[in-house]
C-alpha cells in the first residue's frame, strides 16, 4: 500500500469516527431534552405517596415516556409506547407528551377516555392519517389513570395498555382497548372508561411492552407478560423504590448479554 493510500484511509477513518461521535454526542443531548419533558423525581414525589420508574430507552432517546400531572384536584399518569424507538419514536413521544398537556389544561373535567379519545384526533390530524393504506402507520398505545384527590376515585383508559391493581397481595389487572392512539379502524370506537374506588395501600402499575418482549440469554425466549405479573405481585409489598431496583436486576439478569430489542418503561405508583 503506498503512503499517499495509507494516509487517504487514514483521513477517511477519522473522518468517519468524528462523525460518528458527534451523531452520539447529539442523541445524548436529545436524550437530556426528552428527559426534561417527562416529570422529574421531585415532581412526582409531590403527586404520589411512593412511585418508581423503570425507564431504559435502547437507543439514547425512546419511544417510550411518562407523564404526570396535577391539574386542579386531578392527578393524570400515563405511561406510552410510540411506534419505533430512537429518533423516530422519541419524536412521536414529545408530541404525545405535548397533546397531554394541552387537553389536561383544557378547562374541563378531565375523563381518562376522553383524554384518550381527543388525543387520537390531535396525533391523526397530526399525521394525516385518514385510514388510507398507503399513510403511515405510527401511532401510540398508552395507558392512563386519573386519580380524582376528593372523591378518591380512580379512573383509566387504555390503547392496548393494562394497568395493574395490587391490593392486600391480590392482583387485578384492567384490559385495554384493542386500539392504538391514531390509526383510524374502518370502525372507530370511543375508549372505554373504568371507574374504582381505591383504598390505602392500594399499588398501581402501568408498562409498556419492552420488558415483557425481551429475550433472554439462556432461554432464547421471551420473559412475557405473565411472568412480569408474577414479579411485580411478588414485590409488591416492599417500598417503591426497592421495586424498580427488583424489577431492573431481574431484566438485566433475563437479558444476559442478548441486545436489548425495546425501549422497557414500567411504572409504579401509590396514591
Amino acid at each position: 500500500m503506498s503512503s499517499e493510500t495509507q494516509l487517504t484511509n487514514e483521513i477517511i477513518s477519522l473522518m468517519y469516527n468524528q462523525s460518528i461521535d458527534e451523531h452520539l454526542a447529539s442523541l445524548r443531548y436529545a436524550g437530556i431534552i426528552q428527559q426534561a419533558l417527562m416529570p422529574d423525581s421531585e415532581h412526582l414525589d409531590a403527586l404520589f405517596r411512593d412511585h418508581f420508574v423503570f425507564f431504559l430507552p435502547r437507543d439514547i432517546v425512546s419511544g417510550d415516556f411518562y407523564y404526570a400531572l396535577r391539574y386542579r384536584h386531578y392527578i393524570c399518569v400515563a405511561a406510552g409506547d410510540c411506534t419505533g424507538h430512537g429518533v423516530p419514536g422519541a419524536l412521536l413521544s414529545i408530541m404525545g407528551i405535548s397533546f397531554l398537556n394541552e387537553i389536561m389544561q383544557a378547562r374541563c373535567e378531565p375523563r381518562a377516555n376522553r383524554v384518550l379519545n381527543f388525543m387520537r384526533e390531535k396525533v391523526m390530524k397530526a399525521l394525516h392519517q385518514t385510514g388510507e393504506k398507503s399513510e403511515a402507520k405510527d401511532s401510540i398505545d398508552i395507558g392512563l389513570c386519573v386519580f380524582d384527590t376528593e372523591s378518591r376515585k380512580l379512573q383509566y383508559s387504555g390503547a392496548n395498555r393494562p394497568l395493574l391493581r395490587i391490593r392486600n397481595g391480590e392482583v387485578s389487572e384492567f384490559k385495554p382497548d384493542k386500539m392504538s392512539i391514531g390509526l383510524a379502524p374502518v370502525h372507530e370506537h370511543p375508549f372505554t372508561n373504568v371507574i374504582m374506588d381505591t383504598r390505602a395501600g392500594d399499588s398501581f402499575y402501568l408498562y409498556t411492552d419492552g420488558f415483557s418482549d425481551q429475550f433472554g440469554e439462556l432461554t432464547d425466549k421471551k420473559f412475557k407478560h405473565n411472568q412480569l405479573k408474577k414479579v411485580i405481585a411478588s414485590v409488591s409489598d416492599l417500598p417503591m423504590s426497592r421495586q424498580g431496583e427488583i424489577l431492573e436486576d431481574t431484566f438485566y439478569d433475563w437479558k444476559g448479554n442478548t441486545a436489548q430489542i425495546d425501549d422497557v418503561l414500567v411504572l409504579g405508583f401509590r396514591i
